[in-house]
Parts: structure tokens; sequence; C-alpha cells
């Protein structure tokens, strides 16, 4: 397929790009609304309830970078339809699944589809997209994955109350197998300008034994085993990076952050980001439910104000990012998302939900705001030939953040109240981890808008 005949065809592309976009990151959410039916049919605990939702995010996180490599050598397209096909089969197997261990093995097997969709879609939207239209592309392509976790909650709940929860799974499966069979029929090229190279398995080995050590220790913080987890996994990392800048052809060249100031920036800026936003809405669940007295449907409904101002947001920032600087666009961002940080910090008994709706709104704002055109800072910041690999760095920064995120909040709330449930007796105590860890994220968000504005102007495509 030549330019002119992919030119023709790259709105078609984007809407498969999209609907994978939207599959994945839904198959990771709505399983949490569905555990409670799950563990009453499958007789779990509290441990194997929390690996159903892990199993699917450690997988698909520590893969990413692998295979957007892998993509970058045997073909970003082909990979993407296995990926999809892979989760299609998870889907099904879910579905089917008869007890708890094999469930959470199917559900490893879907995040490792969903790693080989997310590691490449973002470069063949990068790689069907000019320059000048790329940006309104990916901010299109932000906006589904943020309708997919908006969507998530209220069709995962809907889907579980009335059909049970398999059908979770069910209603993923024609779209999974509309996508591949289309994007095999559809996009006759395929980009593999890493094609000469050889994989790096060792480095590749190192890189997924360490990164599942950090992200798994990280998120149970402060367990002493925890701890020790992410001291091996930062260790492990260490040990990648000299191995990296030795080998030929590594898994991940370092040069693309030691030699290139707009990705290095770019992706520290992304990983600030999600660590400052993603535990917000799980400690605001909280206080809706145990201060405020709401239901969890009526949480949920609150909540979903901040994801959807994201995918309003994000569309129009990302065709923004066009004509403007990324940099200036994702900074204002995290300012903004700064200010709605600092408006929580006084959240008590007496907060009115009103107010706590315009505080996710303007969070919803700020994220939107950034998320599109610091993606298209990045993908806009490497050579055609690491593109792959480019696109599975976003969406590792992107998971990392979120596992750094709850690590945080978790270790706050241990602090303050221990392992004793919330109630009326140890509620100010739970009001001040509250307060401490939006106090810590604005912090962290400060780090942020720092990291945004230091990444300077250059692109190199």
């Amino acid at each position: 397929m030549d330019h002119e005949e992919i030119a023709k065809r790259k709105n078609f592309i984007l809407s498969l790009m999209m609907i994978s976009s939207f599959v994945a990151p839904f198959l990771g959410a709505s399983v949490n609304i569905a555990l409670p039916s799950m563990s009453k049919e499958l007789g779990m605990n509290a441990i194997t309830m929390s690996w159903m939702a892990m199993s699917f995010l450690l997988s698909s996180a520590v893969l990413l970078v692998p295979l957007g490599k892998l993509a970058d050598i045997i073909g970003r397209v082909k990979i993407f339809i296995i990926g999809n096909l892979i989760v299609v089969a998870g889907s099904i197997l879910c579905a089917l699944s008869k007890d708890s261990t094999t469930l959470i093995i199917f559900r490893i097997l879907q995040g490792i589809g969903s790693a080989m969709m997310f590691g490449t879609n973002m470069a063949i939207i990068t790689a069907v997209f000019p320059p000048n239209q790329r940006g309104k592309a990916i901010g299109i392509n932000v906006t589904a994955v943020y309708l997919g976790l908006s969507v998530a909650p209220v069709l995962g709940g809907i889907l579980t109350q009335t059909f049970g929860w398999r059908s979770i799974f069910y209603v993923t499966i024609p779209f999974g197998l509309f996508v591949a069979i289309a994007a095999a029929l559809v996009i006759k090229t395929d980009w593999k300008e890493a094609k000469s190279e050889a994989f790096d398995y060792l480095g590749s080995i190192i890189y997924i034994v360490s990164m599942s050590a950090f992200m798994y220790g990280f998120s149970k913080m402060p367990d002493p085993l925890a701890i020790g987890l992410v001291i091996f996994g930062v260790i492990g990392l260490l040990t990648f990076y000299r191995v990296e800048v030795k080998t030929p052809f590594p898994v991940f060249n370092m040069q693309l952050f030691f030699g290139n100031r707009l990705f290095a920036m770019s992706n520290l800026a992304a990983l600030i980001n999600y660590a400052t936003t993603f535990a917000v809405t799980f400690v605001l669940s909280l206080y809706l439910q145990y201060v405020k007295g709401l239901s969890p449907r009526d949480a949920g409904f609150m909540l979903i104000a901040q994801p959807m101002m994201m995918a309003l947001v994000a569309s129009f920032s990302g065709k923004l990012s066009d004509k403007y600087r990324p940099g200036m666009l994702s900074s204002m961002g995290m300012g903004v998302i700064a200010v709605g940080l600092v408006l929580l910090l006084p959240l008590n008994g007496d907060t009115s939900n009103a107010y706590l709706i315009a505080c996710l709104v303007l969070l919803g704002i700020g994220f939107g705001l950034f998320s599109s055109p610091n993606t298209n800072a990045v993908m806009s910041s490497v050579e055609k030939k690491y593109l792959g690999v480019a696109s599975a760095t976003v969406a590792t920064m992107r998971m990392t953040g979120q596992m750094v995120s709850m690590g945080i909040a978790t270790l706050v709330l241990h602090i303050f109240i221990g392992s004793d449930k919330i109630s009326k007796v140890n509620e100010p105590a739970f009001l001040h981890s509250v307060t401490i860890t939006f106090a810590i994220f604005i912090v962290l968000s400060l780090i942020g808008i720092w990291a945004s504005l230091a990444r300077g102007r250059g692109q190199k495509l």
C-alpha cells in the first residue's frame, strides 16, 4: 500500500485503533465492578480478588517495551493483529473459566494481548498521519482510552447485574475480531524499520523480571516483602541499564533517554502526571462512601465527572498540539491539575458534592489538556525505527505511574489508620491522610510542570 492509499484510509485505520484503545482499558477496569459476583461464584478470597485485577495490569505493563521493540523488528501491524486475537482468545477462555486459578491465568493472557495492542497503535497512528494532523489523531485515540475507563464501571455493572460477570468478556469478542480482520484486509503495508536488528532476549528478561518486582512491590507498600521487591526491582533496572548500553541492538536504546531531551522529559512528565492523578479516584471513592455515606453506585456516578471531562478535552488539546508547542499545552494541563489538587486540600465531612464535582471537572480538564499534547511530543521526537518502542514507553509510563500513585496513597493510609477499617472512630485520621496524600500529589505535579517545561522544542519527524 503506497502513501496515497494509506492517506485515503487513514481515518478508517484510526477508527480501528480507537476500538482497540477502548476495549483494552474497558477489560482492565470493568472487572473491578464484577469482583463481588466473581468471588461469590468462584469462592475467591481478598488476595485472589486483588490478583484478578493485578494480573492483567502487570502482564500488560511489563511486556510493553519488549513487545514494542519486537513490533519494530517484525512489523507493527502484525503484532497489533496478533494482540487483538490474543485478547479475543483470552476473553473466550475467561468467560468459560470454572475456577479462580484458570481465570487469573487467562487474565494474564489478556494482558499480553493488550500490551501488543497498546505497544503498537500509537506507532501506527504516527506512521499513518502526517505531522500537521498527528496531534488531532492522537487526541482522538486518547479520548477512546478515557471513554473505555469512563464507561467500564457503569457498563460493567449493568452487564454483571443483567447477564452475569462472564458477559463482560463475551461482549468484547466481536470488537476484537472485527479489528483484527479489518486491519488484515485494509492495512496492506507494515512498518518494520528495525527489521535488520536482532531481538535482545537477555535485556528483555532482565527488564520483565525487574519491572514485575518493582510494580508489584510498590502496589503492596508498606509490607516488608513489598519493600524488598521494590529494592530488588530498582537493582534489576540498574542492571538492565548496564546491559543495554553494551548491547548492539538493545530492547530499549538508552540514547532515547540520555541523548533525546524531548523524549526523556516528556516521558518523565507522563510518569509524574499519572503518579499524581491516578489514585485521586481511589481516595475520593473511599471518602464518598465512608465519610459522605454514598452508595457505590452513587459514588461511581460522581467520580465519572473526571474521566468524562478528560475524554472531552483530550481530543481538543490533541488538535491544538498540531499548531502550538505541546510542552506549553502540557505544562498548562499540569498547572490546572495542581490547582484542582489544592482545592481538594480542605476536604472534610461538610464539603458539598457540588464543590467536589467542580474539583473533579477541573482535574479532568487538566489531565485532558496534558495527555494528548504530551503523547504527540513523545511520538514526534524519535526516528521511525523507534516508533514501536516509543509507543510502548508512553504506555509503560502510564501504568508505572498508576502503580506508584496507588502505592503512595496506600502507604499514607497505612501510616495513619494502619490495617483498621475506616469508621467514624478513625474518620479524622482518614481525612488527615487524604490531605497528606493530596499534598504529596501537589508537590509531584509541580515537579511535573518543571519536567514539562524543561523538555525543549525539538522534534525528529
